[in-house]
């Protein structure tokens, strides 16, 4: 019986630290201001809210002269991910997944590319001159271009 309370409360303690120290991370990391980029291959050299708003939610197609927009983001339900969203359009992910889901089913659109990790947002952002993704500020840029900032 001790050891089982001992053991939860160390658990406990763990998970909490963790925490802590996870959300001093994000906040030393910058993570409260989000970069959106594009390729330097790209004419794009800044972009407006409503602008990023219309290229993540299908409305507008085209980034820059003509060029096909491909907007990219990372895959699942994540912290970087829900901050993007409630900062440019104050909604929840479960919102845009929504939003998402009744376009596809009726066949009218599809939502940004989905991918794995930072580094594959920036090398699909840097390889392809239509791609736009995001970044938490303070990343390596690797020669993007910030093209918007959305702040806390």
């Amino acid at each position: 019986m001790y050891s089982y309370q001992l053991s939860y409360r160390i658990s406990y303690w763990s998970l909490t630290a963790s925490l802590l120290l996870i959300s001093a991370l994000i906040h030393a990391n910058g993570l409260g201001e989000i970069w959106v980029v594009v390729s330097p291959q790209s004419e794009v050299s800044q972009l407006t809210k409503s602008e990023v708003i219309n290229l993540y939610m299908g409305r507008q197609r085209t980034l820059g002269e003509g060029r096909i927009a491909l907007p990219v983001e990372l895959a699942g339900n994540n912290a970087l991910k829900a901050q993007f969203y409630q900062q440019l359009m104050e909604r929840e992910i479960s919102e845009i997944n929504s939003y998402w889901a009744r376009l596809i089913f009726s066949g009218q659109n599809s939502p940004p590319r989905q991918l794995a990790s930072l580094a594959e947002i920036r090398q699909s952002v840097r390889d392809n001159p239509g791609a736009i993704g995001y970044l938490p500020a303070g990343e390596e840029l690797s020669g993007l271009t910030v093209v918007f900032t959305l702040k806390e």
